[in-house]
């Protein structure tokens, strides 16, 4: 079984509308929906906006569906030139740009108990991942995906996260939901549809393009549920 979670329902009731056999419950606040999608079992959760919330989901769905893997899907600002709108950002690894306890002489994003920075996500996952992208014509790139409690608009607060994280997007949930699948032992990866440009004016982009890049994300999803590109 795949597990995949989104933050907001703009995120996933495409890909619901796409599942058969579909089923829901809820435990903990959080409406889970079973079904098959291209045949693969998953399991699916809108967990809302932020890192708690995305970290209460993962970890309910592990304890209570015990996924082979989990993907975070949705849209993300871009960091980098490489991605325009529409664009796929897939991660290496996850980093938490928010997480500071440099006063104590750790270096920024450290997960104190963890003694990381980043997290790395599945390598396998994220091979596939690429692949089904790279067969449906979409532009691919992997690398750091930075999450954080704050919305990012200003092109200076970008600079410093890719200064500081290599990081080539950014979002809120997906490496609290990272952290989660690590402590859990189980494969994740972030998969991110790009809803802005790179030039500091998600504000004005983010309305107007979140719908192209959820499309772009489900048809991915559902490709790699088919094994496109394997």
């Amino acid at each position: 079984m795949i597990g995949i979670i989104a933050a907001m329902d703009v995120e996933m009731e495409r890909l619901r509308a796409r599942m058969e056999g579909a089923r829901e419950e809820t435990v903990s606040g959080v409406r889970f929906v079973r079904g098959r999608l291209e045949g693969r079992e998953v399991v699916t959760a809108v967990c809302g906006i932020g890192k708690v919330f995305a970290a209460l989901c993962a970890q309910t769905m592990i304890l209570r569906y015990a996924p082979e893997c989990v993907i975070c899907t949705g849209v993300a600002g871009t960091l980098t030139d490489r991605l325009s709108i529409g664009s796929i950002a897939v991660s290496s690894c996850v980093v938490q740009h928010d997480m500071d306890t440099t006063a104590l002489g750790d270096p920024p994003g450290m997960i104190s108990g963890l003694n990381l920075v980043a997290l790395p996500a599945d390598e396998g996952l994220s091979r596939r991942l690429i692949a089904s992208a790279k067969a449906l014509g979409l532009n691919t790139l992997l690398g750091p995906i930075a999450s954080g409690d704050q919305f990012i608009a200003s092109a200076a607060r970008k600079q410093e996260i890719v200064r500081q994280f290599g990081a080539i997007a950014c979002e809120m949930e997906g490496a609290a939901i990272g952290q989660v699948c690590f402590v859990n032992g189980t494969p994740f990866c972030v998969l991110r549809a790009i809803s802005d440009s790179a030039d500091g004016s998600s504000h004005m982009d983010y309305p107007q393009f979140v719908s192209l890049a959820a499309e772009r994300s489900v048809a991915l999803l559902c490709a790699f549920a088919r094994g496109d590109g394997e």
